[in-house]
């Protein structure tokens, strides 16, 4: 009967055990590399939209690198806090920055003219792709 054993090289081993131990923060940095391309094209288009962005720049930011409970990699690019120097009865401390931004992307039934920020942003497939694949060719064993 015959017998045949196959043994992979031990510097193929080697390789996956090292891909294996850096994939995670190679993804980490990918998805970080992405949302910086993002946050710079929203700050571009403010601009645009409003006439006073100190605090909206402000409550523009990138989250922390997290795992979702599905266990995949992602850092958010969004707007948070409160735009104090506009005060209502309604909000007391300040409107919520979200809250301003998405009128203007939507446009509101009062009548406030409809400005995309955000879609634009994310719609730069290509760039977003190309940040991405930089981070992940510096991760890559050269051949």
């Amino acid at each position: 009967m015959a017998k045949f054993k196959e043994q992979l090289p031990y510097d193929l081993i080697k390789q996956f055990e090292e891909l294996d131990l850096g994939a995670t923060d190679m993804m980490e940095k990918m998805t970080r590399a992405g949302a910086e391309v993002v946050y710079e094209e929203i700050k571009k288009k403010l601009p645009k939209a409003f006439k006073k962005t100190d605090n909206l720049e402000k409550g523009l930011i990138i989250t922390k690198t997290y795992k979702n409970a599905k266990e995949e990699i992602a850092t958010k690019v969004g707007f948070y806090g409160y735009d104090t120097t506009r005060k209502t009865k309604q909000y007391p401390n300040g409107t919520p920055i979200p809250l301003i931004v998405l009128a203007r992307e939507y446009g509101t039934s009062s009548g406030e003219k409809k400005i995309p920020i955000l879609r634009p942003a994310f719609r730069k497939k290509k760039a977003i792709e190309s940040a991405m694949l930089k981070v992940q060719d510096s991760y890559l064993p050269k051949e």
